[in-house]
């Protein structure tokens, strides 16, 4: 992420002096969201991160920005957020009828599920699927991720109800997929993201 966003109205107030140190306490801010707390990190050069800690924001940026940088930062990552949960609560397409298209593009219109929908229990994989009963179950954490790995991991779990395994056929069945190493791999960098932070809970794997 690039470190310096377009200039924009900062609606906050700094409470406290900037410290450069990466173990000093935390700037916080009151805003309507709730509380923000700010953590400066000397291992950070250039990225910025922010996610949701219970009713607090958690902004992490590097030590060296000022006050002004920090300020335009923390507003553009709660808009980032704001816009994260408000996808995350809009349905995205019809699971089924998104199955059903790319069962005809690549699998011939062979794979038919039963049933496709979303779980919020599914933390070690981003997807499972059982081929007795037909169901696909798709990990929340999905929602937010980009569609072309929405569709590689539903295009995978489509191709276990013709093939149980992880084999050389099952694998075949994915060729036509023109991004599925793509999507491996912006997975891969989630899960790597995940254990920098200490928030890994297993590494999550289509099923």
């Amino acid at each position: 992420m690039a470190p310096d966003p377009p200039r924009r109205a900062d609606p906050l107030h700094r409470a406290g002096s900037p410290r450069s140190d990466a173990s000093a306490p935390a700037g916080e801010r009151a805003v309507d969201t709730g509380p923000i707390e700010v953590r400066r990190s000397t291992r950070r050069r250039r990225t910025v991160s922010a996610y949701r800690e219970g009713d607090r924001t958690i902004v992490l940026i590097p030590a060296r920005m000022t006050v002004e940088e920090e300020s335009r930062w923390v507003a553009t990552m709660l808009d980032k957020l704001a816009a994260q949960e408000e996808r995350r609560r809009r349905p995205r397409a019809d699971l089924e009828e998104r199955a059903a298209r790319l069962s005809e593009r690549y699998l011939g219109g062979r794979a038919r599920p039963v049933a496709v929908r979303w779980v919020g229990n599914q933390n070690t994989r981003w997807g499972s699927c059982t081929p007795a009963t037909g169901t696909i179950r798709l990990s929340h954490r999905l929602r937010d991720m980009p569609e072309y790995v929405l569709d590689y991991v539903l295009l995978h779990e489509l191709a276990h109800l013709l093939v149980p395994g992880h084999g050389p056929d099952f694998w075949a069945l994915l060729e036509a997929y023109p991004r599925t190493e793509r999507a491996r791999g912006f997975l891969e960098g989630v899960v790597a993201a995940e254990r920098l932070r200490g928030t890994d809970e297993g590494k999550p794997t289509p099923g």
